[in-house]
């Protein structure tokens, strides 16, 4: 049992390390125009993924973990925005694979509501920690950045999230490295 669950987490380490290695080097393909890059969000991609297949746990490190080793390889995102960022990843990878994995049933539906409440957490937690550091530096971080931020120049970015990974989740399910349908075990008291 004990060399089952090795391998079962060496399994899980090697996922996270791969995702963690696709968020590095998904944005090369939009950070030719950062403005794409912007609105594709293409590292919340392999952070959302890792939350899913991996666990929270993974997830929130990987999410931590991608934009700061981006900007010690290559300098972007920028600072302090890749702190922000880190944030939000981290809650990201964290939310989505919590809810995910603690769902009765895994399957597309609860699939989209942990996307759903995970991306909104994700911003909520960005934007603290944008109101932090912009006050930290004496300025005042709006309802309006907020808004353009976190959400208006992020919707070509959600769409794709939300097209995407469950189509990910469909095809990784074929495959078998994922499960949906899956009721959890629960002990049914007194006829409930």
């Amino acid at each position: 049992m004990e060399q089952t669950n090795g391998k079962k987490q060496l399994k899980t380490m090697v996922l996270a390390a791969m995702l963690l290695a696709v968020g590095i080097v998904l944005p090369f393909f939009t950070g030719q125009i950062p403005q794409i890059g912007n609105m594709l969000l293409p590292m919340h991609i392999p952070v959302l993924v890792c939350g899913l297949i991996c666990g929270w746990q993974y997830g929130g490190i990987v999410g931590f973990i991608l934009p700061l080793l981006r900007y010690v390889l290559f300098t972007t995102p920028p600072m302090p925005n890749g702190i922000a960022m880190a944030f939000e990843l981290a809650a990201y990878g964290a939310i989505v694979g919590f809810l995910y994995n603690r769902s009765r049933w895994q399957c597309i539906v609860s699939l989209y509501r942990s996307l759903i409440i995970a991306m909104i957490g994700g911003r909520i937690v960005w934007g603290v920690v944008r109101v932090v550091m912009f006050g930290a530096m004496g300025n005042a971080f709006s309802w309006k950045m907020f808004m353009a931020g976190a959400f208006l120049n992020a919707i070509p970015g959600i769409i794709l999230q939300l097209i995407f990974i469950p189509a990910l989740m469909l095809v990784l399910n074929r495959t078998g490295l994922v499960h949906f349908h899956k009721m959890k075990k629960e002990k049914v008291e007194g006829g409930m």
